[in-house]
Protein backbone atom coordinates (compact mmCIF):
# COMPACT_ATOMS: atom_id res chain seq x y z
CA UNK A 1 0.00 0.00 0.00
CA UNK A 2 1.17 3.24 -1.08
CA UNK A 3 4.41 2.64 -2.65
CA UNK A 4 5.60 5.88 -2.67
CA UNK A 5 5.71 6.25 1.51
CA UNK A 6 8.47 8.54 1.00
CA UNK A 7 5.88 11.30 -0.78
CA UNK A 8 2.94 10.63 1.81
CA UNK A 9 5.80 11.63 4.52
CA UNK A 10 7.25 14.30 3.18
CA UNK A 11 3.44 16.49 2.71
CA UNK A 12 2.52 15.01 6.32
CA UNK A 13 5.66 16.83 7.58
CA UNK A 14 5.28 19.50 5.36
CA UNK A 15 2.22 20.04 6.56
CA UNK A 16 3.48 19.78 9.96
CA UNK A 17 5.48 22.64 9.48
CA UNK A 18 2.86 25.07 8.12
CA UNK A 19 -0.18 24.49 9.69
CA UNK A 20 0.99 22.66 12.96
CA UNK A 21 -2.35 21.13 15.08
CA UNK A 22 -4.25 23.34 15.11
CA UNK A 23 -7.14 23.52 17.93
CA UNK A 24 -10.42 22.77 16.73
CA UNK A 25 -13.43 20.50 18.25
CA UNK A 26 -13.66 19.69 14.38
CA UNK A 27 -10.29 18.08 14.55
CA UNK A 28 -10.13 14.21 14.53
CA UNK A 29 -8.38 13.64 17.49
CA UNK A 30 -10.95 15.92 19.08
CA UNK A 31 -13.85 13.89 17.15
CA UNK A 32 -12.36 10.81 18.56
CA UNK A 33 -12.01 12.15 21.94
CA UNK A 34 -15.73 13.14 21.76
CA UNK A 35 -17.12 9.45 20.78
CA UNK A 36 -14.46 8.19 23.71
CA UNK A 37 -16.06 10.06 26.38
CA UNK A 38 -19.53 9.03 25.12
CA UNK A 39 -18.23 5.15 25.99
CA UNK A 40 -17.00 6.29 28.70
CA UNK A 41 -19.83 7.25 30.31
CA UNK A 42 -21.96 3.93 29.87
CA UNK A 43 -18.94 2.48 31.60
CA UNK A 44 -19.45 0.09 34.71
CA UNK A 45 -19.69 2.05 37.74
CA UNK A 46 -18.55 -0.77 39.99
CA UNK A 47 -16.77 -3.75 39.63
CA UNK A 48 -12.96 -3.58 38.98
CA UNK A 49 -12.93 -6.83 36.52
CA UNK A 50 -16.01 -5.46 34.70
CA UNK A 51 -14.54 -2.01 34.18
CA UNK A 52 -11.71 -3.68 33.15
CA UNK A 53 -13.12 -5.66 30.70
CA UNK A 54 -15.11 -2.74 29.34
CA UNK A 55 -11.78 -0.87 28.84
CA UNK A 56 -10.12 -3.42 27.21
CA UNK A 57 -12.95 -3.18 24.95
CA UNK A 58 -13.05 0.24 24.65
CA UNK A 59 -8.87 0.52 23.74
CA UNK A 60 -9.25 -2.58 21.19
CA UNK A 61 -12.14 -1.86 19.28
CA UNK A 62 -11.49 2.44 18.37
CA UNK A 63 -7.80 1.53 17.59
CA UNK A 64 -8.70 -1.20 15.39
CA UNK A 65 -11.37 0.69 13.55
CA UNK A 66 -9.24 3.53 13.22
CA UNK A 67 -6.19 1.40 11.74
CA UNK A 68 -8.38 -0.70 9.64
CA UNK A 69 -10.67 1.75 8.51
CA UNK A 70 -7.67 3.70 7.43
CA UNK A 71 -6.26 1.13 5.43
CA UNK A 72 -9.59 0.34 3.72
CA UNK A 73 -9.51 3.55 2.64
CA UNK A 74 -5.91 4.07 1.49
CA UNK A 75 -6.30 1.13 -0.81
CA UNK A 76 -9.65 1.87 -2.31
CA UNK A 77 -8.08 5.72 -3.34
CA UNK A 78 -5.18 3.90 -4.08
CA UNK A 79 -6.62 1.64 -6.51
CA UNK A 80 -9.02 4.50 -8.36
CA UNK A 81 -6.52 7.37 -8.33
CA UNK A 82 -2.88 6.82 -6.58
CA UNK A 83 -2.33 10.57 -5.82
CA UNK A 84 -5.54 10.61 -4.48
CA UNK A 85 -4.40 7.90 -1.87
CA UNK A 86 -0.93 9.83 -1.59
CA UNK A 87 -2.36 13.48 -0.76
CA UNK A 88 -5.20 11.90 1.65
CA UNK A 89 -2.37 9.35 2.91
CA UNK A 90 -0.29 12.81 4.01
CA UNK A 91 -3.42 13.99 5.42
CA UNK A 92 -4.24 11.58 7.25
CA UNK A 93 -0.18 10.92 8.53
CA UNK A 94 -0.33 14.71 9.60
CA UNK A 95 -3.33 13.76 11.86
CA UNK A 96 -0.98 11.32 14.36
CA UNK A 97 1.74 14.44 14.45
CA UNK A 98 1.43 17.15 16.90
CA UNK A 99 5.00 18.40 17.81
CA UNK A 100 4.97 21.98 16.48
CA UNK A 101 1.50 22.99 18.70
CA UNK A 102 3.04 21.72 21.66
CA UNK A 103 6.45 23.44 20.92
CA UNK A 104 4.57 26.45 20.58
CA UNK A 105 2.83 26.30 24.13
CA UNK A 106 6.26 25.60 25.50
CA UNK A 107 7.80 28.75 23.87
CA UNK A 108 4.91 30.83 25.19
CA UNK A 109 5.72 29.80 28.66
CA UNK A 110 9.11 30.63 28.52
CA UNK A 111 8.43 33.76 27.12
CA UNK A 112 5.70 34.71 30.07
CA UNK A 113 8.70 33.57 32.14
CA UNK A 114 11.10 35.84 30.69
CA UNK A 115 8.53 38.61 30.78
CA UNK A 116 8.19 37.84 35.06
CA UNK A 117 4.22 37.23 33.77
CA UNK A 118 4.25 33.74 36.18
CA UNK A 119 0.11 34.14 36.28
CA UNK A 120 0.18 33.68 32.76
CA UNK A 121 2.51 30.99 32.56
CA UNK A 122 0.88 28.76 35.20
CA UNK A 123 -2.17 29.00 33.14
CA UNK A 124 -0.40 28.21 29.63
CA UNK A 125 1.09 25.52 31.66
CA UNK A 126 -1.91 23.96 32.60
CA UNK A 127 -2.26 23.01 28.66
CA UNK A 128 0.94 21.21 28.80
CA UNK A 129 1.33 19.17 32.04
CA UNK A 130 -0.99 17.33 34.29
CA UNK A 131 0.48 18.64 37.44
CA UNK A 132 -0.92 21.35 39.43
CA UNK A 133 0.17 24.55 38.33
CA UNK A 134 -1.25 27.45 40.67
CA UNK A 135 2.00 27.31 42.92
CA UNK A 136 4.47 26.28 40.40
CA UNK A 137 7.89 28.79 41.04
CA UNK A 138 9.24 29.77 37.80
CA UNK A 139 12.31 27.26 37.75
CA UNK A 140 9.16 24.57 38.21
CA UNK A 141 7.46 26.36 35.40
CA UNK A 142 10.73 26.05 33.22
CA UNK A 143 10.89 22.44 34.57
CA UNK A 144 7.61 21.49 33.38
CA UNK A 145 8.21 23.00 29.59
CA UNK A 146 11.36 21.47 29.38
CA UNK A 147 9.92 18.12 30.38
CA UNK A 148 7.06 18.19 28.32
CA UNK A 149 9.15 19.28 25.09
CA UNK A 150 10.84 16.14 25.57
CA UNK A 151 8.47 14.06 26.31
CA UNK A 152 6.15 14.82 23.78
CA UNK A 153 9.14 14.88 20.94
CA UNK A 154 8.32 11.11 21.80
CA UNK A 155 4.89 10.71 21.82
CA UNK A 156 3.60 13.06 19.37
CA UNK A 157 6.24 12.91 16.83
CA UNK A 158 9.17 10.29 17.15
CA UNK A 159 6.66 7.42 17.71
CA UNK A 160 3.99 8.11 15.06
CA UNK A 161 7.26 7.74 12.54
CA UNK A 162 8.58 4.73 13.94
CA UNK A 163 5.07 3.13 13.62
CA UNK A 164 4.81 4.64 10.28
CA UNK A 165 7.85 3.14 9.24
CA UNK A 166 6.98 -0.44 10.22
CA UNK A 167 3.05 -0.25 9.35
CA UNK A 168 2.48 3.01 7.63
CA UNK A 169 -0.53 5.49 7.62
CA UNK A 170 -2.53 2.78 9.63
CA UNK A 171 -0.04 2.34 12.12
CA UNK A 172 0.63 6.03 12.64
CA UNK A 173 -3.10 6.71 13.43
CA UNK A 174 -3.55 3.18 15.61
CA UNK A 175 -0.88 4.46 17.38
CA UNK A 176 -2.28 8.10 17.91
CA UNK A 177 -5.54 6.36 18.93
CA UNK A 178 -3.82 4.63 21.85
CA UNK A 179 -1.90 7.41 22.76
CA UNK A 180 -4.98 9.60 23.01
CA UNK A 181 -7.32 6.80 24.97
CA UNK A 182 -4.63 6.77 27.06
CA UNK A 183 -4.33 10.17 28.03
CA UNK A 184 -8.62 10.25 28.58
CA UNK A 185 -8.35 7.27 30.52
CA UNK A 186 -5.53 5.25 31.39
CA UNK A 187 -4.43 7.22 35.22
CA UNK A 188 -5.25 6.87 38.74
CA UNK A 189 -8.58 7.36 40.40
CA UNK A 190 -11.91 7.08 38.78
CA UNK A 191 -10.80 5.28 35.32
CA UNK A 192 -7.55 3.58 37.13
CA UNK A 193 -9.30 0.04 36.21
CA UNK A 194 -11.29 1.07 33.21
CA UNK A 195 -7.78 2.55 31.64
CA UNK A 196 -5.83 -0.15 32.94
CA UNK A 197 -5.24 -2.19 29.25
CA UNK A 198 -5.35 1.44 27.16
CA UNK A 199 -2.51 2.21 30.06
CA UNK A 200 -0.35 -0.49 29.52
CA UNK A 201 -1.14 -0.85 25.38
CA UNK A 202 0.75 2.51 25.37
CA UNK A 203 3.40 1.73 27.93
CA UNK A 204 4.21 -1.40 25.28
CA UNK A 205 4.09 0.64 21.97
CA UNK A 206 5.99 3.29 23.50
CA UNK A 207 8.66 1.09 24.85
CA UNK A 208 11.03 1.81 21.89
CA UNK A 209 9.72 5.18 20.24
CA UNK A 210 10.62 6.54 23.96
CA UNK A 211 14.44 5.49 23.95
CA UNK A 212 14.72 6.20 20.59
CA UNK A 213 13.94 9.60 21.37
CA UNK A 214 16.56 9.73 24.28
CA UNK A 215 19.37 8.61 21.43
CA UNK A 216 17.78 11.49 18.80
CA UNK A 217 18.23 14.12 21.86
CA UNK A 218 21.47 13.38 22.26
CA UNK A 219 22.74 13.73 18.70
CA UNK A 220 20.74 16.96 18.47
CA UNK A 221 22.34 17.80 21.30
CA UNK A 222 26.28 19.25 19.33
CA UNK A 223 27.08 22.11 21.32
CA UNK A 224 25.78 21.31 24.84
CA UNK A 225 26.03 17.57 26.88
CA UNK A 226 25.39 14.67 24.09
CA UNK A 227 27.58 12.20 26.27
CA UNK A 228 25.47 13.12 30.02
CA UNK A 229 22.67 12.54 27.49
CA UNK A 230 22.74 9.07 27.25
CA UNK A 231 24.14 8.79 30.94
CA UNK A 232 21.32 10.57 32.59
CA UNK A 233 18.90 8.75 30.64
CA UNK A 234 20.15 5.48 31.46
CA UNK A 235 20.17 6.19 35.30
CA UNK A 236 17.59 8.50 35.90
CA UNK A 237 14.32 6.77 33.85
CA UNK A 238 13.15 4.59 36.23
CA UNK A 239 12.52 7.38 38.17
CA UNK A 240 9.48 8.03 36.80
CA UNK A 241 5.77 6.50 37.33
CA UNK A 242 5.89 5.89 33.67
CA UNK A 243 8.47 3.51 31.93
CA UNK A 244 8.73 5.29 29.28
CA UNK A 245 8.48 9.10 29.96
CA UNK A 246 11.54 9.06 31.91
CA UNK A 247 14.03 7.99 28.91
CA UNK A 248 13.19 11.30 27.03
CA UNK A 249 13.00 14.08 30.19
CA UNK A 250 15.93 12.14 31.58
CA UNK A 251 18.16 12.35 28.22
CA UNK A 252 16.81 16.18 27.89
CA UNK A 253 18.14 17.25 31.43
CA UNK A 254 21.77 15.19 30.71
CA UNK A 255 21.96 17.14 27.72
CA UNK A 256 21.32 20.57 28.82
CA UNK A 257 22.93 19.93 32.36
CA UNK A 258 20.04 20.54 34.74
CA UNK A 259 17.81 19.36 36.95
CA UNK A 260 14.22 18.76 36.45
CA UNK A 261 12.14 18.19 38.76
CA UNK A 262 8.45 17.17 39.63
CA UNK A 263 7.80 17.70 43.14
CA UNK A 264 6.97 15.14 45.31
CA UNK A 265 7.79 12.70 42.61
CA UNK A 266 10.87 12.31 40.98
CA UNK A 267 14.03 14.17 40.49
CA UNK A 268 15.99 13.47 36.77
CA UNK A 269 19.69 15.23 36.57
CA UNK A 270 22.11 16.79 38.64
CA UNK A 271 23.20 19.65 36.64
CA UNK A 272 23.95 23.05 38.18
CA UNK A 273 22.79 25.05 35.34
CA UNK A 274 19.81 27.87 36.23
CA UNK A 275 16.28 26.68 35.34
CA UNK A 276 15.48 30.26 32.94
CA UNK A 277 13.30 30.58 30.19
CA UNK A 278 16.38 30.41 27.87
CA UNK A 279 16.74 26.73 29.24
CA UNK A 280 13.21 26.53 27.37
CA UNK A 281 14.64 27.84 24.50
CA UNK A 282 17.44 25.49 24.60
CA UNK A 283 15.66 22.46 24.88
CA UNK A 284 12.93 23.39 22.05
CA UNK A 285 16.39 23.35 19.67
CA UNK A 286 17.57 20.44 20.92
CA UNK A 287 14.08 18.56 20.23
CA UNK A 288 13.49 20.50 16.56
CA UNK A 289 17.45 18.80 15.69
CA UNK A 290 16.37 15.43 17.44
CA UNK A 291 13.08 15.91 15.25
CA UNK A 292 14.63 16.57 12.09
CA UNK A 293 16.99 13.53 12.48
CA UNK A 294 13.71 11.35 13.01
CA UNK A 295 12.41 13.05 10.33
CA UNK A 296 15.60 11.64 8.33
CA UNK A 297 15.88 8.67 9.67
CA UNK A 298 11.87 7.48 8.58
CA UNK A 299 12.51 9.33 5.05
CA UNK A 300 15.37 6.77 4.40
CA UNK A 301 13.91 3.60 6.26
CA UNK A 302 10.22 4.59 3.45
CA UNK A 303 12.51 5.19 0.62
CA UNK A 304 13.76 1.29 0.20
Amino acid sequence: MLGNSWLVLIGALALERIIGDPVSRWHPVALFGRAIEVLVQRAPATGTRRQFVYGAVLTIIPVLAVGLGSAVVLRYLEAIEPWAGLLVGAALLKISLSYRQLEKEALRIADQVGAEQLDLARSSAQALVSRPTADLSEEGLVSAAVESLAENLSDSFVAPLFYFVLLGVPGALAYRAINTLDAMIGYHGRFEYLGKFAAKLDDLVNWAPARLTAYLLALGGWGFNPVAAWQIARRDHGRTESPNAGWPMAAMAGVLGVRLEKVGHYVLGDGDRRLTAERVKEAAGIARRGAFIAGALAFWASSW
